[in-house]
């Protein structure tokens, strides 16, 4: 049998391949832009059925509305998880739909390849994936992440071929076999697309303007999700800076721009000489075609990108996140609101504590040190505590650098006097009194002035 006749001999409807779950199945849809659209509406249109219930649908940031819960509001068939919430969860988790699974991004590969608690085992894996190429392989495009460790260990292999999915070139672990696959079915839906970047306002230029400095020449960068990192992509752009690398989790759109400025050659890189390694991407159209059958670029598990000890193999390391409050005490959250789920922990804590541990490296968590209420009133993202209910994203013995548009600071190897003085130093003028009073009453603020650490 030909590939092209087994692709023809498991090739059935959206609507017989959700008719293959049954009762208490679990069914791993794919993660970030793979997500299954035509199998989710079949699925969707379930909802209900008096002998389909207690299904569970596994995702990670739902890049649109999950129809197995926009048909089930009252979640008589469907419960639905998200490994990392986007905007779209972040809508569902206010109405209690979603249950978010905490994990460190690269620990993924290992919970779902060796399995590590019985009831993860998908019973369904349900993924969008390129068109077959010549030798029976579908290309997972946009985000191998831990995909393959999943598929591995699925009782069931549903694949959703799509021709808008960008091939991104390997890598490892990037694609599965024809042959591997218990049904195929065809869509034309949109690929998920970020809208182009806005320009970034004056407070992340201050942030960035911070950073840059901390840059070297041949530096291996990895970039968060917002506005500081991007606004630094374009900085990079622009500047002097020289035969950069690249191993990151996410693939971003500033990257681009630092491709055809010329900065980024990976010339001098341990792993991957010549290619950028990334394991997904959340870009516009245009980083979408750039990807798309790239050799400069290559797609690996979550594991190969994210773990501390492998991303430490690279000198230089420069990574750069996105967080939202720290305390007095130099803990961070970066992925919550208080109770509420505003992301994930993702890779945030991974490539921290690999930047520091990289020879040269340094791990940068960027922020604004305040925001403004939907009433208007201005609060300080350096508090005494962290909001109640707030998520311990990153413990204070493993924070690096802390930014803010007031100025930089390397917690590393700080007594609690001297981390106190540090946070307090880049906190918004206006807030800096209140916050050394909080300290001297939490006995964590020295009667030195100015001490050494």
């Amino acid at each position: 049998m030909t590939f092209m006749e087994e692709y023809n001999s498991k090739l059935i409807t959206p609507e017989k391949a959700a008719a293959q779950v049954k009762s208490g199945d679990f069914v791993g849809y794919g993660h970030f832009g793979l997500y299954p659209a035509e199998f989710d509406i079949a699925l969707g249109k379930r909802a209900g059925e008096e002998t389909l219930v207690n299904v569970t649908i596994d995702c990670a940031a739902s890049v649109r509305f999950p129809e197995v819960v926009k048909n089930d509001p009252e979640m008589k068939t469907f419960t639905y998880y998200s490994n990392h919430f986007s905007g779209v969860d972040r809508m569902l988790g206010d109405k209690n739909r979603v249950s978010y699974v905490p994990t460190q991004y690269h620990d993924l590969q290992k919970i779902r390849g060796d399995v590590v608690q019985p009831f993860l085992k998908k019973n369904i894996m349900v993924l969008m994936v390129c068109p077959m190429d010549k030798h029976g392989n579908f290309n997972f495009g946009i985000a191998a992440s831990d995909t393959y460790a999943t598929l591995k260990n699925a009782d069931m292999i549903i694949v959703e071929v799509n021709a808008k999915n960008p091939y991104c070139m390997g890598g490892s672990m990037e694609s599965i076999n024809v042959k591997d696959v218990d049904y195929i079915i065809e869509s034309d839906e949109r690929i998920f697309a970020m809208p182009p970047a806005g320009e970034p306002n004056e407070t992340e230029k201050k942030i960035a303007d911070l950073i840059m400095p901390m840059i070297p020449d041949r530096a291996c960068l990895q970039l968060g999700i917002g506005g500081v990192p991007n606004t630094i992509g374009a900085l990079i752009a622009q500047s002097d800076l020289k035969d950069l690398g690249v191993n990151t989790e996410m693939f971003c759109d500033a990257m681009v721009d630092m491709y055809e400025a010329g900065k980024i050659t990976n010339k001098y890189k341990t792993r991957d000489v010549g290619r950028s390694s990334f394991t997904f991407c959340f870009g516009n159209q245009k980083t979408h075609q750039f990807l798309d059958h790239n050799p400069q670029v290559a797609a690996y598990n979550c594991d190969y990108t994210n773990n501390p000890k492998y991303i430490a193999l690279e000198d230089n390391v420069i990574s750069i996140n996105n967080i939202i409050e720290v305390d007095l005490l130099s803990q961070v959250c970066s992925e919550s609101n208080g109770t509420r789920q505003i992301s994930g922990t993702g890779g945030s804590l991974d490539f921290h504590i690999g930047a520091f541990e990289s020879k040269g490296g340094k791990g940068i968590l960027a922020f604004n040190s305040t925001f403004t209420d939907k009433a208007g009133k201005v609060h300080s993202r350096i508090n005494p505590y962290l909001t109640k209910g707030a998520v311990v994203t990153c413990p204070r013995v493993l924070v690096n650098w802390l930014v803010t548009e007031y100025g930089a600071v390397n917690m590393r190897g700080r007594s609690v006097w001297g981390m106190a003085e540090g946070v307090i130093s880049i906190a918004h003028p206006d807030f800096r009194d209140d916050l050394i009073k909080n300290a001297r009453e939490m006995k964590i603020w020295s009667p030195t002035n100015r001490i050494p650490f």
